[in-house]
């Protein structure tokens, strides 16, 4: 992703502009990501991808049955500790 302060944005808010039409450009303040621009396509293609996730609430009896079956690997139990 290409980075760019936000002073060097306002100076060359045409070439990066074009350049958020191929891959998003992060602008930085003070050295911190402060924003994203991208182009309408890249927003709507993550704002869509966003939609289609699934809530847990929302899970079918045949995925619930599925999990309550699963196994953790062994080599995991320690993780069993973080529930407790």
């Amino acid at each position: 992703m290409v980075q760019t302060s936000a002073l060097e944005f306002q100076r060359k808010f045409g070439e990066f502009q074009h350049q958020a039409q191929r891959e998003p450009v992060e602008i930085t303040r003070h050295g911190r990501r402060e924003f994203v621009l991208m182009s309408a396509e890249h927003y709507d293609w993550l704002t869509a991808a966003a939609k289609r996730t699934t809530r847990t609430v929302d899970a079918t009896q045949v995925v619930i049955d599925a999990v309550e079956r699963a196994e953790m690997d062994p080599e995991h139990t320690a993780l069993d500790e973080l529930l407790k």
